[in-house]
């Protein structure tokens, strides 16, 4: 079986997946073979698997930093937030059902023997685990009934790395206030700490670590700086959506309130030359060459939204203008002419849509999860040159929205199946497929339509080349994990374990 090592935090957003991540990089170029895992994962960012099922996204960009292909068994337990108080739990890549809170909390210590049935696996088939944990261990309301932090370190006997986040400022109170809400036998797990995020002169910060050694009796090992860089993960979507100028090519992201699979869009990003901008707002939407609408865990929701905040009748005016439009997923329903839901899949009853696309979307039961491949047909407008072009993606929805007019034909790897998809008119463009965009020559092409339509050379933007990117965004953020944590340290702890 795999030995197994934990990363924990302090609080959430404390840097717990990038380092997680970045260890999982480094044992991979260390020869080991090596898998992470986190039992539990709140997140609208999910991905779809080979086999059909749903797993979050930061755990499919810790298996790319490990070198081995996403499994769901990465993450057993996903939770996908519909509103304030509830979510849809999905168990082993399948929706579980809808629940409250208070419903989940009820019977989430019933499906640990799922749990340990991924972990199990996982480990007999590597050699070394890197654990996730969630928000803060010392959430002292939740802790009897943890399966994510403590109680999961606890099963898969791991000795736990507990990073704080200096950046937010606190950072020894975060560690010491944390540890010491642990009970004995969770406080004796903790076999190192870890302050990320840090700006400045580490000479400063010295006293202070010595003497939270002192206090703790756990060695720090590592003071990692703050990383500007760019990978999938779940709380990257906060550096995105700094305040950007518009580019030679300006994209907007209608920063809907229920965002899912952002990443869709990261391909855009990485482009120089190109400004993909995430807006909330009238003033802040400007006169962007492309509007995306992009996926949403509640579509009529977030269209209401977008009706109130007069969001949609500036795409309206843009459209109207000739100006490019692209839905993808819920952001394509939002596109049709009505959206209907019958059952109460969403809000219930029915609605107008933007009507910007001649098709309707009735929300059904059945969720459709599955990857694709496909092919462009003969495509309209400002994007007529991907007419004929591949692409491959994955589909996560509850709805279907047949149209006269679709954007491509796509064959469902799960189930063998073969169809259209999509809706296209005059410049409108929607599509069910999260990743459409992913592939360098559809990058290419969409971006370098854009610049033509406003009568910039296309030679004077950068290249999209989106796997060479990713990797060396991988091997940047070993090098740091290498150059700041004591990796001779981790060794020992991870071969010591509890």
């Amino acid at each position: 079986m795999a030995k197994a090592i934990m990363v924990q935090g302090t609080m959430s957003n404390a840097g717990k997946s990038l380092l997680a991540a970045g260890l999982c990089r480094v044992f991979r170029q260390d020869g080991y073979r090596v898998a992470p895992f986190k039992s539990q994962n709140m997140a609208l960012n999910s991905f779809i698997t080979r086999e059909g099922l749903e797993m979050g996204r930061a755990q499919v960009m810790q298996a790319e930093c490990a070198g081995v292909e996403p499994s769901v068994r990465m993450n057993p337990i996903l939770l996908k937030p519909t509103n304030d108080t509830g979510s849809q739990v999905i168990v082993s890549g399948e929706v579980w059902g809808q629940m409250s809170a208070r419903e989940y909390f009820a019977v989430k210590k019933t499906l640990m023997p799922e749990v340990m049935k991924a972990y199990d696996s996982l480990a007999a088939e590597n050699d070394i685990i890197v654990i996730e944990g969630a928000g803060s261990p010392a959430e002292i309301n939740l802790k009897d009934d943890d399966i994510v932090n403590m109680g999961m370190a606890r099963a898969a006997r791991a000795p736990v790395l507990l990073a704080g986040d200096i950046d937010r400022g606190g950072v020894f109170a975060q560690l010491y206030g944390t540890v010491e809400l642990l009970t004995a036998e969770e406080r004796a797990m903790v076999k190192g700490l870890i302050i990320n995020k840090f700006r400045g002169d580490e000479s400063i910060l010295t006293p202070g670590v010595e003497r939270i050694e002192q206090l703790l009796g756990i060695p720090a090992v590592g003071v990692v700086p703050y990383m500007h860089i760019d990978v999938d993960d779940e709380d990257s979507l906060s550096e995105r959506l700094q305040n950007k100028e518009a580019a030679l090519v300006d994209i907007a992201v209608i920063r809907v309130p229920r965002l899912s699979n952002f990443t869709d869009f990261n391909v855009l990003d990485n482009v120089q030359g190109v400004s993909l901008r995430y807006v909330d707002s009238v003033r802040g939407l400007g006169s962007p060459d492309l509007i995306i609408l992009p996926g949403t865990k509640n579509t009529m929701r977030d269209l209401k939204w977008m009706r109130q905040n007069g969001l949609e009748a500036k795409i309206l005016q843009h459209a109207a203008a000739g100006g490019a439009v692209l839905g993808i997923c819920g952001g394509y329903q939002m596109l049709g002419e009505t959206l209907s839901d019958p059952l109460g899949v969403e809000e219930g009853g029915s609605m107008a849509g933007m009507g910007l696309l001649p098709m309707h979307t009735e929300f059904t039961a059945q969720k459709e999860r599955t990857r694709v491949t496909g092919t462009f047909g003969k495509v309209d407008g400002v994007f007529s040159g991907l007419s004929g072009l591949e692409f491959e993606g994955y589909e996560i929805h509850m709805g279907v929205s047949p149209s006269d007019s679709p954007l491509g034909a796509v064959h469902d790897s799960v189930s063998g199946r073969s169809g259209p998809d999509g809706c296209q008119h005059g410049s409108v463009y929607g599509s069910y497929i999260h990743g459409i965009l992913d592939r360098e020559d559809v990058a290419r092409t969409v971006i370098e339509a854009l610049a033509r339509g406003k009568g910039v050379d296309p030679a004077a933007l950068g290249s999209v080349s989106n796997e060479t990117y990713k990797q060396q965004q991988y091997d940047i953020l070993a090098d740091t994990v290498r150059a700041h944590m004591d990796m001779k340290k981790i060794y020992e702890i991870l071969e010591a374990g509890i």
